[in-house]
């Protein structure tokens, strides 16, 4: 049994940790910590956690985190990067669910993230936790670097394209919607009912911190710097984003069957017949990426259609799967879900 803490459990990326935690037969939670609500029951904040999970929230220095064999960030940026160093000494595996070790080049972190960066060090030896992309070096990591929930629907969305070679990849545009879970569980005016609820509105389109990440992400891939447009909206809906792309195409190509034989081996992605417009709720409490590809009236821009549920897939889920890995766990032990619908 693998035994695992988590960091910060009160959050809604904490609380599914727990959800999808609780059901899995490979693990046993050992700690989940929280300074504010230390010594209250688990499940008395979250009653859906029931007869589920029996800890209570403890202090990080009540938890003996060291004694956990991987631990969860499930904290805010800037949090991580000043704890990590001690659990790895400890010989504890670290996957960090905020931002600290997604971004390689230090300067450009704290360009984006507003604070210097505690342990620089840890950035170059964190492996970014995309399965579908660096499953083998997942299995062999100490350090989780787990991929944000919009750069997980956008890469997912535009690799096929981007490996192949097969569009401009100095033009694209990523045009994404996300619901008011997206933001966290704190107190912040713009996501109240009130200003969320029958509203659609833009944000972060001078520039988010999403940008760096998927930029690296796919110039990796492709092996030559991306020029992306990323525009992110909140939805008045609780999970789910929707990742609307766009490419122009530099050859002709069977686009269907590129994405299909891309992701023919991967459990987590399903590649959806031509036509399909998938829908956020088709995702929601489950683990899958599902994706469609069209071609409008047959021309050379390439539309790709990617939901994910952001807490699952986009945060937790596949943090989990990255644990799997790391731990020779089947990589889907635990995120065998069928999604909620309606």
């Amino acid at each position: 049994m693998v035994k695992v803490g988590i960091v910060g459990g009160t959050g809604y990326t904490g609380v599914e940790l727990m959800r999808l935690l609780a059901r899995h037969d490979g693990v046993s939670l050992h700690a989940i910590t929280s300074r504010k609500e230390a010594g209250m029951p688990v499940a008395e904040m979250y009653p859906s956690l029931r007869g589920h999970v029996d800890l209570a929230f403890s202090t990080p220095q009540d938890a003996q985190l060291q004694q956990c064999d991987v631990v969860f960030f499930a904290t805010p940026n800037g949090i991580a990067m000043s704890e990590a160093t001690a659990l790895l000494d400890a010989g504890v595996r670290v996957i960090d669910l905020a931002a600290d070790f997604r971004i390689r080049d230090v300067a450009e972190w704290e360009k984006w993230y507003g604070m210097s960066h505690a342990s620089p060090a840890l950035v170059a030896e964190a492996v970014y936790g995309l399965p579908e992309v660096n499953r083998e070096a997942i299995r062999q990591a100490r350090l989780i670097a787990n991929p944000g929930c919009y750069p997980t629907a956008v890469q997912l969305g535009f690799l096929p394209l981007i490996e192949a070679g097969v569009v401009n990849a100095e033009s694209l545009i990523a045009d994404c919607k996300s619901g008011v879970s997206g933001a966290g569980r704190k107190a912040e005016v713009h996501a109240l009912l009130c200003e969320a609820g029958d509203n659609f509105k833009a944000y972060g389109v001078a520039g988010h911190r999403h940008l760096p990440e998927i930029r690296q992400g796919l110039a990796s891939a492709g092996g030559a710097p991306i020029g992306l447009t990323f525009v992110p909206h909140l939805t008045p809906m609780i999970r789910g984003i929707h990742a609307t792309l766009y490419a122009r195409l530099n050859r002709d190509v069977d686009v269907q069957a590129l994405f299909e034989q891309r992701y023919a081996q991967e459990r987590f992605v399903d590649v959806m017949p031509a036509g399909s417009l998938p829908e956020t709720r088709s995702v929601r409490g489950g683990n899958t990426c599902r994706i469609a590809v069209h071609r409008p009236q047959g021309g050379d821009t390439v539309v790709v259609l990617s939901v994910i549920d952001n807490l699952v897939k986009g945060a937790a889920g596949q943090a989990i799967q990255n644990m799997n890995l790391m731990f020779g766990l089947p990589e889907g032990q635990g995120l065998d879900i069928v999604p909620l619908l309606p």
